[in-house]
């Protein structure tokens, strides 16, 4: 203003300057300086500030804008994660892996303007890859891409969406014919479960590390270019059908494991129907041998008996008592197989009652003397002194058990002696018996039984001794050719054993040195009972399984001293 005032004085004076306008002007000039001056001081000051302000402008626009950028890539990752929900909850609404792929092919075709969209499986072998499913055409004769191709390889070792050329083998699904702007093409991996018949319709079996390939094709004669939030959805689209597929084929699996569960229950049901119709069939078929075979036998055997009493010559006596032979071999025969069979279906069940034990020794003695006085062996018969009187038990059977084994020793020692001892068994005899599931635990009212059966016969090699327990069963060697019998007898009593929680088994030093068989049985104590001493637990600790057999004649030496009034010693 000052500045401006002084030249518009000297615009408007031509003539010479008063002394008052002089001052004025003079006045007018000093001031301008100095405001001139106070100006420039400001500015020194104010500039600075000025340029400050300038560049926190600057820095806040930047900032706006890259906030713009961030909300706008927030917004189109809720875009994006809004799509994967919606095409994942499409993918995941069935379980059919045909409609999974081709829903996937159609919600990517529609969600990210795809021209083409295509599916590559592998092949059986895991060589080829083989176009299964396209989003524009149907595919009648589907083309393979060897998996060793570059572009292949890149796609399996990436977990990441690639981008391939328009002219790879993956991205040859349709031909474009005329002059276009080449598209661009990515192509991604699918995981698939590594299952041994996976397959979807007439897919092959897959191997067991395999993948398949998704190619996505934008419009050709376009601007467009590939995204990168679209490249992640691509990404995570491709994991979620490997989910769907993996969740596919483990139910298919499962279905398929149902069914086939369900046809072998089908078939065990019909095999257990057999099987019961076979069992009744032949009970019944036994049970007519029982009475048709057993009455006519049991009249031979005593017609025989009866004629051995007549005057026969030596010839006709030979004769009787060969057909008297015969005749009881054939009854015990038709004996042993009636108890088998009944041992085999679960029908038979011990007759348990109380009965005389040692009356049962020595009736089996009373058998077998005759045989053993022709042999002329010596038998001999120990029973203990703790042994009980009397015993609840099956009679029948325990009579069955002792009889078959002393007769197997009788018939098998052509010189020397056999003996049969009995005893309760000792707590640490029990003790070394290494299987407890043979010895349920025993209370006040029970007692375990000890026989052992010794004979000098032929004796058994240690080979042969774990299979003469089976059907049908014979010594291999130490029986000096004698094979006579059905092999049924002992595969029988370690059946009864069994049912009388009790064991079973043989000893040998081999061939020539005899044998000893000895078994274990649990009986009840019968109300006339007389032992030795209160009865303990027999129950053995785990970890033990057979027994050290004693001798009689070393545990009874004096047996006319330790023997009570009951107990006997028979020889023959």
């Amino acid at each position: 203003v000052l500045c401006g005032a002084t030249h518009l004085i000297n615009l408007w004076t031509f003539t010479m300057h008063s002394k008052t306008l002089a001052i004025v002007m003079t006045v007018a000039k000093i001031s301008t300086a100095v405001v001139s001056c106070a100006t420039a001081l400001m500015l020194v000051h104010i500039i600075p500030d000025l340029l400050s302000v300038k560049t926190r402008e600057l820095f806040l626009k930047n900032k706006a804008e890259e906030l713009d950028r961030e909300m706008g890539l927030i917004r189109t990752q809720e875009e994006t994660g809004r799509h994967v929900r919606m095409l994942t909850h499409e993918i995941r609404s069935t379980l059919d892996r045909t409609t999974i792929l081709r829903t996937t092919l159609v919600e990517l075709g529609r969600i990210l303007g795809l021209d083409e969209c295509a599916l590559w499986m592998p092949s059986r072998a895991g060589l080829n890859l083989q176009l299964s499913h396209t989003l524009r055409r149907q595919v009648n004769s589907p083309p393979v891409v060897p998996i060793n191709t570059t572009d292949v390889q890149k796609v399996f070792n990436s977990n990441r969406a690639e981008r391939i050329l328009h002219t790879s083998p993956l991205a040859m699904i349709r031909p474009y014919t005329g002059r276009y702007v080449p598209p661009e093409v990515v192509a991604v991996r699918v995981p698939l479960l590594h299952l041994s018949n996976f397959q979807i319709n007439d897919w092959p079996e897959l191997s067991a590390r395999s993948f398949a390939v998704m190619v996505l094709m934008l419009p050709p004669d376009s601007a467009r270019k590939w995204h990168y939030h679209e490249l992640e959805l691509v990404e995570v689209v491709a994991d979620q059908v490997a989910v769907a597929l993996s969740h596919a084929a483990i139910l298919e699996e499962s279905m398929k494991a149902r069914d086939l569960l369900m046809e072998q229950n089908v078939a065990l049901d019909s095999a257990r129907r057999e099987a019961e119709t076979a069992i009744r069939a032949r009970n019944d078929f036994l049970a007519v041998m029982n009475h048709e075979m057993r009455t006519p036998m049991n009249a031979i055997i005593a017609l025989s008996y009866l004629l051995l009493e007549t005057d026969l010559t030596p010839e006709q006596r030979m004769m009787v008592e060969t057909v008297l032979k015969s005749s009881n071999l054939l009854a015990a025969l038709i004996n042993d197989v009636l108890d088998l069979s009944r041992l085999e279906d679960g029908s038979f069940e011990l007759e348990n009652g109380s009965f005389n034990l040692h009356t049962v020794f020595s009736e089996v003695i009373n058998l077998i003397r005759p045989i053993a006085a022709v042999k002329r062996l010596s038998v001999t018969l120990a029973l203990s002194p703790d042994l009980p009187l009397c015993a609840v038990g099956d009679e029948k059977r325990l009579m069955q058990l002792v009889l078959n084994i002393a007769s197997n020793a009788v018939k098998f020692t052509k010189e020397g002696y056999v003996s049969v001892s009995a005893s309760t068994a000792r707590p640490e005899m029990l003790r070394d018996l290494r299987a407890l599931e043979v010895y349920p635990p025993s209370d006040d009212g029970h007692f375990y039984l000890l026989v052992q059966v010794k004979d000098t016969g032929c004796g058994i090699s240690p080979q042969d001794v774990p299979h003469l327990f089976t059907k049908f069963a014979h010594a291999q060697s130490g029986t000096d050719g004698n094979r006579s019998g059905t092999g049924l007898g002992l595969a029988i009593c370690k059946r009864f054993v069994s049912l009388m929680h009790g064991h079973i088994w043989l000893e040998s030093e081999g061939v020539g040195k005899g044998c000893c068989a000895s078994f274990i049985v649990r009986l009840g104590v019968g109300e006339a009972s007389t032992s030795a001493g209160p009865l303990k637990k027999l129950l053995p600790p785990p970890g033990l399984v057979e027994v050290e057999c004693f001798h009689a004649g070393e545990q009874f030496r004096d047996e006319n001293r330790l023997a009570p009034p009951k107990a006997r010693h028979l020889s023959a």
